[in-house]
């Protein structure tokens, strides 16, 4: 299967790197300079749970012109917009399989290249982070589930979860994506915000006096506000729930506090932002989550160099 992967950072390369070992035709696409430059240079390293393995493949800033069977959206959430320069690339048997975090971003991407050609992936628990400039670690590979995001070929679906799956993934294809994004939600909101406001790993934030009461009251307010929307998410102890995350990846920084970290903008509006969106649906409240999103606005605020 011709692949490109446009988000190349630490998720994206791990797709990139196991999809390219298992024999497909990969590119990865992202703005970084230097590690587009480091994997041309010298292949594109994936170490952690999956193993160790470098693997030649091209890199680009730019979308280029090539036709793929399947271009996978990796970017944050704040920056899906940028893939309308790669629409040329998706032909009219190719499809896109978006994997953000946090809730609402497949809608832009499914204005962008159509309802019919949409993917939803959702990953489960991975803790992936770039070691340096061609060298992705993941700390754990739980699993990701995909589902169609309108009507389209289930055909499609089936030939993308094959491909992960021989590629070494656990992937699955599910009936409703929406269940497993909230699902996902839940643990997210639990650690994105909280380790982005204190520089602690998932499992700090986990066994903190302080700050753990406070993950526990985001998840719990996530599920509660799942419930109340009807989503049928299968999960009875939110508490147990994140707990079993965090053991599973407890070295792990969350996506948020990395960008905090490198002076960008983090996906805080779709993750604990989100929670606060979507009870307002259901003429609820989320306090907790509410709160968590506004400090980090303001944290980005004043770390993030321009305001940008």
């Amino acid at each position: 299967m011709r692949i490109a992967v446009f988000g190349c950072g630490a998720m994206g390369s791990v797709y990139a790197g196991l999809l390219a070992s298992n024999g497909h035709s990969v590119i990865c696409i992202d703005h970084n300079q230097a590690h587009v430059d480091a994997i041309n240079a010298n292949g594109l390293r994936v170490s952690g749970a999956s193993g160790d393995r470098t693997v030649p493949v091209k890199a680009y800033r730019e979308a280029p012109g090539a036709e793929v069977d399947l271009l996978i959206i990796a970017l944050k959430a704040a920056r899906v917009g940028a893939t309308s320069d790669a629409r040329s690339m998706v032909g009219s048997t190719g499809c896109v399989l978006t994997i953000q975090n946090g809730l609402g971003s497949a809608d832009i991407v499914a204005d962008i290249f159509g309802a019919e050609k949409l993917i939803v992936g959702v990953a489960q628990g991975f803790g992936a982070s770039l070691r340096e400039p061609g060298h992705s670690h993941h700390n754990d590979m739980k699993g990701i589930r995909m589902g169609r995001y309108a009507e389209n070929s289930r055909a499609q679906l089936d030939n993308v979860v094959s491909a992960f799956s021989g590629a070494g993934f656990d992937a699955e294809a599910v009936s409703n994506i929406e269940v497993v994004q909230w699902e996902k939600l839940i643990c997210n909101v639990a650690y994105s915000g909280p380790c982005a406001l204190t520089g602690m790993t998932v499992g700090e934030v986990l066994d903190d006096p302080f700050i753990g009461p406070v993950s526990r009251a985001a998840a719990i307010e996530a599920w509660e506000i799942a419930k109340k929307r009807g989503i049928p998410i299968a999960v009875d102890d939110p508490v147990a729930y994140i707990r079993e995350f965090a053991n599973r990846m407890r070295a792990a920084k969350p996506s948020v506090l990395l960008d905090i970290e490198a002076g960008r903008r983090s996906e805080i509006d779709v993750i604990n932002g989100a929670v606060e969106r979507e009870a307002a649906l259901v003429e609820a409240a989320a306090p907790v989550n509410a709160t968590i999103t506004a400090l980090v606005r303001s944290l980005e605020e004043r770390t993030i160099p321009g305001g940008n």
